[in-house]
């Protein structure tokens, strides 16, 4: 389903069709799908509508979320990605041993969290969110890899919205199909069902190709601790000890408006007077296809603009579309503001993401690329996190319309970081 990297032209409109036509393009698509799917079900919104479902309280929802931290962490075990086929498959290659391994341990966590029941105690459903999400987790840092090591870095804003394709109709089903399920049915069977699902991105590891070993200009005989610490040198050496650390800190604060709101969400949506099957029509399946836009109108203007441009756009859509929520906090119930939200929220968020994956791709040395990679998602990911596991104490303490003006200020340090960053960064433009 891939082929090796042709030295081909991926300028301008011709190129982005040649790059979205790619087997590589349909094989991240299928890939991109594996790795959305479980998120909302562990990390995010489908699992704090479905603990608020069951009657927990706001501030124990924000508690749980930080049990997938694994997201964050993925940095960590990345350099045995890197180094090391997974054991007992490895002759399936050095990424495609790990996709199957994480993608049977999503499978396997989805189906025992299928069994757990929250309002009786949130100890089992911890334990398994932490066996999911670290997972999840590996699996987002091997696919990551596998993008940037089958493309070269033109094509990669194109990819990096075929995979955003696969990755959001991938939320669709594990947002609406799940709700949908669980207000029809029961959160038993939209658990088993999503686990159903990985068999998707299962067979499509088994049937693409392992992406050809870049052309290393270090020695690649690294002992075990040196499989850890020469990505970070690697980085600092390259861009130069202030440019790396600003480059570091404008990446972990970039998607922070978004983020801080992504645990309340779900809670919000529900104390707003909407049905879980309101929820799944509006926010898991509208919502989802106009991100799925919006990652794609990223790419296009990605490869027509840069992404120096397109970086301030983003961070300034993204910040001002959590003032679209206001909407709703007035006029709790009414589908119209629940659209409105939703639209604008969900547009810049694909265009954002879009962009932002080309930016930190480009940023990566090829010989380090899961751990390079991953160090720089989980940075975009980090604060955000942890301060939405106290976000519900900060709607308690307030109101929701106050958390959203607040959520939506949090850009500043983004924008005065990018002011400065503006002359440094070499626009890897393909237009």
């Amino acid at each position: 389903m891939t082929e090796a990297v042709e030295p081909v032209s991926y300028k301008g409109w011709a190129g982005i069709k040649r790059a979205f036509g790619t087997p590589s393009a349909l094989t991240m698509a299928f890939l991109g799908f594996g790795s959305g799917l479980p998120f909302l079900l562990i990390a995010s919104q489908t699992l704090s509508t479905r603990l608020r479902d069951v009657g927990l309280d706001l501030g124990s929802i924000g508690l749980i979320s930080l049990a997938s931290f694994f997201y964050l962490m993925k940095f960590v075990w990345a350099p045995l990605i890197d180094r090391y086929a997974f054991p007992l498959i490895g002759f399936l290659g050095r990424r495609r041993s790990w996709l199957l391994a994480s993608q049977i341990g999503v499978t396997g966590g989805l189906f025992a969290l299928a069994f757990v029941r929250p309002e009786l105690g949130v100890t089992p459903l911890v334990l398994w969110v932490l066996v999911a999400s670290f997972a999840g987790a590996t699996q987002d840092s091997v696919v990551d890899a596998y993008r940037i090591e089958i493309a070269p870095e033109s094509a990669q804003a194109a990819l990096a919205a075929t995979y955003t394709l696969g990755y959001r109709i991938g939320l669709i089903l594990a947002g609406a199909g799940a709700l949908y399920l669980a207000q029809f049915e029961s959160w038993i069977v939209a658990y088993l069902a999503m686990a159903a699902l990985m068999i998707l991105p299962i067979m499509t590891t088994l049937l693409c190709r392992e992406p050809e070993q870049p052309e290393v200009r270090i020695q690649r005989r690294i002992d075990f601790f040196g499989a850890f610490w020469q990505p970070i040198a690697s980085f600092f050496s390259t861009n130069g000890v202030v440019l790396a650390l600003v480059l570091l800190a404008f990446v972990g604060l970039y998607k922070f408006p978004d983020q801080v709101i992504g645990v309340m969400a779900g809670p919000f949506y529900l104390d707003s007077g909407f049905t879980k099957a309101d929820i799944a029509t509006v926010s898991k399946l509208f919502g989802v296809w106009m991100g799925i836009g919006g990652a794609f109108l990223g790419g296009i203007a990605v490869a027509a603009f840069g992404f120096r441009r397109m970086l301030l756009v983003a961070a300034l859509g993204v910040a001002l579309s959590n003032l679209a929520f206001l909407l709703m906090a007035h006029n709790p119930g009414q589908l119209w503001a629940f659209y409105a939200a939703l639209s604008a929220d969900n547009l810049f968020q694909g265009f954002a993401g879009t962009v932002l994956v080309a930016f930190m791709s480009s940023l990566t040395d090829r010989n380090f690329t899961a751990t390079q990679y991953a160090l720089l998602v989980s940075l975009a990911n980090l604060p955000g996190k942890f301060v939405g596991g106290v976000s519900g104490y900060i709607v308690e303490a307030s109101s929701y319309s106050t958390f959203f003006i607040l959520s939506a200020t949090t850009v500043i340090p983004t924008l005065l970081l990018l002011i400065w960053l503006w002359p440094r960064i070499r626009d890897r433009s393909s237009a």
